[in-house]
């Protein structure tokens, strides 16, 4: 029999190897659980795993979840995403870089509405890739720009991660969603400026949009879809962010809210059908079953770590690290960064977060920062080659020409960008807390 805290260790390592050989997250984190909690504490695991369980899928707050992920799923089923991405981009196609700056203001948009990756990517490279590829831009800048404007929604309110960190951290999913509101700007801002430098410098890499082709929709016509096709989206993130933001509604209620509204817009727009309800409501069930199986299972995981000790094993891990509470921060981000290589934002949640939060708050690290470097930090679970979803999303969609290099290459920027945004909000702190302290939280 080995001491507790070696068989933690051993779990631990019983982990990683799983996932690199490729077992599901979920049947890892539940096999592992499952075994080392026997081996460690005997059958005791199996009578506290019930309370979970219940605690869990009785939670209020998880019926957030299918109501924001309909909301989106709905808007990108009835193919609304589609006129908004023309719209926006003749609007900015005038400027150099101008189509590359419509992309990520509709990742801004998109990942109000949706906050799903694969949707927004998927969207973005069917629609924008072959065109910009036509037009004269880099593959590789086209390609990482589509890449990180889809990763916006996992920031941006309503955000799947930050209803996920609510219920890890313990606190309120309205705070956590202002708090984000800064960052995400933030984030979306250094991509726009970037794209405008390197228009400038460099204007044959992003080529404006011929001024014959932006001459053939008139500005009358113009403004008239941007009134249909822009304002009500951008009405709805308004009435569901602050509906909560305001305390008028908690997060579930202005969920239901945004998944009424989702079905108005597109019943609106003549997009309705009970094939478009259909879909997005099949495809809404899987993403949900998919989240709510891991969160069932992270729960042996967790049980049986804590049982055998394995939160005092990375508490003495941390008293080793020299610097004190900044250095503790970072080594958590280097993790966070390292993990997206391989796996998801949930599972990083799941696993990462639980660990190292308790001795973090106990040295006083204010959890709503500390939630928003974490959330930044995610994005780059998404880009960072050579597992990152975003690339593969990208790559099902791409034209043949366009090669999964050409996408590593142009995700790079991105990525040294994301890094340059969390150590802004790392330095700075109320880029995130000036928000939810404005409101009162």
């Amino acid at each position: 029999m080995f001491e507790p805290q070696t068989y933690a260790i051993l779990m631990l390592v019983a982990f990683f190897a799983l996932l690199m050989i490729g077992v599901p997250v979920a049947t890892t984190l539940a096999t592992v659980g499952f075994i080392f909690g026997y081996l460690g504490f005997g059958d005791s695991l199996f009578s506290l795993l019930p309370a979970r369980f219940y605690g869990i899928v009785a939670g209020y707050q998880w019926m957030a979840i299918p109501l924001f992920v309909f909301m989106g799923v709905m808007l990108e089923k009835s193919r609304l995403a589609d006129d908004l991405l023309d719209v926006m981009g003749h609007i900015a196609g005038g400027v150099r870089g101008g189509m590359g700056v419509g992309i990520i203001l509709f990742g801004v948009l998109m990942g109000a509405t949706t906050g799903i990756v694969g949707a927004t990517v998927i969207t973005l490279g069917l629609l924008t890739l072959p065109t910009l590829i036509k037009r004269g831009y880099n593959k590789s800048i086209a390609c990482g720009a589509i890449c990180a404007s889809g990763t916006l929604g996992q920031i941006i309110p309503p955000s799947l991660i930050l209803i996920l960190l609510s219920d890890i951290m313990q606190l309120s999913v309205g705070t956590l969603f202002a708090a984000a509101v800064g960052p995400g700007m933030l984030l979306a801002a250094v991509y726009i400026i970037f794209l405008l430098v390197l228009g400038w410098l460099k204007p044959d890499l992003m080529p404006p949009i011929p001024q014959a082709e932006r001459d053939g929709v008139s500005r009358r016509q113009l403004w008239i879809r941007f009134w249909k096709v822009v304002v009500p989206p951008i009405m709805l993130v308004v009435a569901v962010l602050g509906s909560i933001v305001g305390g008028i509604a908690a997060p579930t209620e202005a969920a239901s809210m945004g998944a009424v509204g989702a079905v108005l817009i597109t019943a609106f727009s003549g997009r309705f059908s009970m094939k478009v309800l259909k879909e997005a409501a099949l495809e809404t069930s899987k993403i949900t079953a998919i989240m709510m199986l891991i969160l069932m299972t992270a729960q042996v995981f967790a049980l049986a770590f804590r049982g055998l000790h394995g939160e005092d094993l990375i508490t003495r891990m941390f008293d080793l690290l020299p610097g004190g509470v900044n250095s503790d921060i970072w080594f958590m981000m280097v993790l966070i960064f390292v993990l997206g290589f391989f796996i998801e934002w949930i599972e990083i949640s799941y696993i990462a977060v639980p660990l190292f939060l308790p001795v973090l708050l106990a040295q006083g690290v204010d959890p709503v920062w500390l939630a928003m470097l974490i959330t930044v930090n995610l994005q780059s679970s998404f880009l960072t080659p050579p597992f990152g979803w975003a690339l593969f999303y990208l790559k099902g969609v791409a034209p043949p020409e366009v090669t999964i290099k050409d996408i590593y290459k142009g995700v790079i920027p991105f990525i040294t960008m994301q890094f340059l945004a969390l150590l802004l909000l790392f330095f700075y702190p109320q880029i995130a807390l000036w928000l939810p302290k404005a409101i009162g939280w």
